[in-house]
């Protein structure tokens, strides 16, 4: 008995032996892997707006990807970021939903939303938790105009985004000789369409547009023949859409069928006039549609890597990948300033924020009451099968086509 107990001790001392001498080999095996900030990813991937929640989702993953790649937040030890997804379902209810469960799972912070109605509820309930809330979209000034101190816009908003499309279209009205005088504005009869063509219904006249007609419709919408004969029997100089993809898709097919023929078709944050889809599948009905909206910044070679990334994995490119994978950079950029997880303390890092985005053509961050006044955006214009920005001049790489006729 006594030759067994020496002979399963003596085992025992050459077996742990044999690990130590393995781990002082392999030192890495004795480090636990730093554990992961959860982070809320909120898309509506079902639904009427499920595509671009899908966008949405691609640049979000595209941009956890590469900071961890690039080692996590240093900050915390190279703690790496993780996705915990909620589906918002193209409705409000269910993204409060998704932050509540998100909550429960103990995210650090939650990014996106995409419409506005869906980021206002969702906010709404973060900020019952203190939970920071990154906008990627959501363009309604309702959005930051309520006091909560965890809410934060990263790109620019109506007030913002209009102010710019009517100084940018007053410009080139004017360096055309001022073809356009008389408009028709057609918008989705949510809480984006109505605040933008409301806003647009005040300011245009300033400067000598005379609105013809302010034209609803709902999303979604089965059948635009009846708007497309308003605008025909008004024969406006100029068409403003403030719709989602899927309605300004049919508005300016039935307006080709219908050959009405305007002077310009001058978007602002539409859902479709900047958008690759829409020019590939009808190149006819897309042609010379120009756009204020979100772009990224051709200039900046991050930028052109991130497109490039995107087409290598063979997916259409969309502003809402730039926007979702830059807002997940503030954040991340957030996270690190802090150096910490908590919600609280990266609230307070994102409000004195003065994150330079490389796919952006934004200036410095900086934020008041959870709106980023470094953000502005862009003119395009959809010319031979393609996007090309036309403002401003100076990344600008086409002219505008206008008049068109």
């Amino acid at each position: 008995m006594t030759t067994q107990k020496h002979s399963i001790s003596r085992r025992s001392v050459l077996a742990g032996g044999a690990a130590l001498a393995g781990s002082l080999a392999m030192p890495g095996l004795l480090r636990a892997a730093p554990e992961s900030i959860k982070i809320g990813v909120l898309q509506p991937v079902t639904g009427n707006l499920a595509m671009d929640g899908a966008y949405g989702k691609l640049g979000a993953e595209l941009a956890i990807a590469a900071i961890n790649e690039s080692g996590g937040i240093k900050s915390l030890g190279g703690r790496p970021l993780e996705m915990v997804f909620g589906d918002a379902r193209s409705n409000p209810e269910a993204g409060t939903q998704e932050v509540e469960r998100m909550q429960s799972d103990g995210v650090a912070a939650v990014v996106g939303g995409f419409a506005s109605p869906i980021c206002l509820a969702a906010s709404q309930a973060a900020a019952r938790y203190d939970l920071p809330y990154i906008v990627d979209v959501g363009v309604s000034d309702q959005i930051v105009q309520r006091g909560l101190a965890n809410t934060f816009r990263f790109s620019p908003g109506f007030g913002i985004c209009t102010k710019t499309a009517i100084d940018n279209l007053v410009r080139i009205n004017k360096d055309a000789g001022t073809p356009a005088r008389t408009v028709v504005l057609v918008h989705e009869d949510g809480l984006f369409g109505s605040g933008l063509a409301k806003l647009m219904a005040a300011e245009l006249p300033k400067y000598g547009f005379e609105i013809l007609d302010t034209i609803a419709h709902p999303t979604p919408a089965r059948d635009m023949s009846n708007v497309a004969l308003r605008i025909r029997s008004l024969r406006p100089d100029l068409i403003i859409p403030s719709s989602y993809y899927g309605e300004t898709v049919l508005l300016m097919r039935t307006l080709q069928q219908q050959r009405v023929r305007p002077k310009g078709v001058y978007a602002v944050l539409n859902g479709a006039a900047s958008n690759l889809r829409f020019v590939k599948e009808f190149p006819e009905a897309a042609e010379n549609i120009m756009d204020c909206n979100h772009w990224y910044d051709p200039r900046k070679e991050t930028a052109q890597a991130l497109v490039k990334k995107v087409a290598d994995a063979g997916q259409q490119w969309n502003y809402n990948i730039a926007l979702n994978y830059t807002a997940m950079q503030f954040l991340a950029d957030g996270i690190e300033r802090a150096a910490s997880a908590e919600p609280v303390a990266i609230n307070q890092a994102l409000a004195a924020s003065t994150f330079a985005s490389p796919v952006m053509p934004y200036g410095t961050t900086r934020m008041e009451n959870g709106q980023n006044m470094g953000a502005a955006p862009v003119n395009t214009q959809v010319q031979k099968d393609t996007i090309r920005v036309i403002f401003p001049d100076e990344f600008a790489d086409a002219k505008p086509v206008f008049p068109v006729q």
